[in-house]
């Protein structure tokens, strides 16, 4: 069995959580999330923690109950996301992008993010309703309870312009490091 799935996750204060016909809904300070694991998943609540449990169990080879590969496949995914979902009403997700380049401008106007990376024309991503999206001089920074919705969005921001190696023009996560190319030398 999954190793992480096995852990169960503590219910910290203010959050409440219930499952109702295999859906886990969740609602903290930040906000309210739901997610349905998968049919051979099994969430429930005991004692202020949530205990996920793969619910198929099938005979082997010896006569023992194992579990199958594919719930092996989903069993810690889903305690994953439980757990992410959990920090996510209490504290929130944070991502920031950094824009270098000459020229290179972000601007929220409205429900929409418009990006001037050197294109002929003005790049427009759409914000979801429940994503926070600022920007500061060259940097964007996405906030939201759900992890999901948050490296989507910064993914579909980076995959408009990413940074290229030898000027290290582009638009990166703050964290990334680019590795840098020496480009041509001159002629002898």
């Amino acid at each position: 069995m999954s190793r992480v799935g096995k852990q169960p996750i503590v219910i910290p204060q203010g959050v409440k959580v219930s499952v109702q016909n295999n859906v886990v809904s969740i609602e903290g300070p930040k906000g309210k999330l739901s997610f349905a694991p998968a049919k051979s998943i099994k969430a429930v609540v005991e004692d202020g923690k949530i205990i996920v449990s793969p619910l198929v169990l099938e005979k082997d080879s010896q006569g023992k109950e194992a579990i199958s590969t594919s719930v092996k496949a989903v069993f810690g995914t889903a305690r994953a996301v439980i757990n992410n979902m959990v920090l996510g009403v209490t504290k929130g997700w944070k991502r920031s992008l950094e824009m270098n380049g000459v020229g290179y401008t972000a601007k929220v106007v409205g429900p929409t993010l418009v990006l001037a990376v050197g294109f002929s024309h003005d790049v427009i991503i759409n914000i979801p309703k429940d994503v926070k999206c600022t920007v500061t001089k060259n940097l964007i920074e996405i906030e939201s309870v759900d992890r999901e919705t948050v490296g989507t969005l910064a993914a579909r921001i980076r995959r408009v312009q990413p940074p290229e190696p030898y000027l290290g023009k582009g638009i990166k996560y703050v964290e990334e490091t680019i590795r840098r190319k020496a480009g041509k030398t001159g002629k002898k």
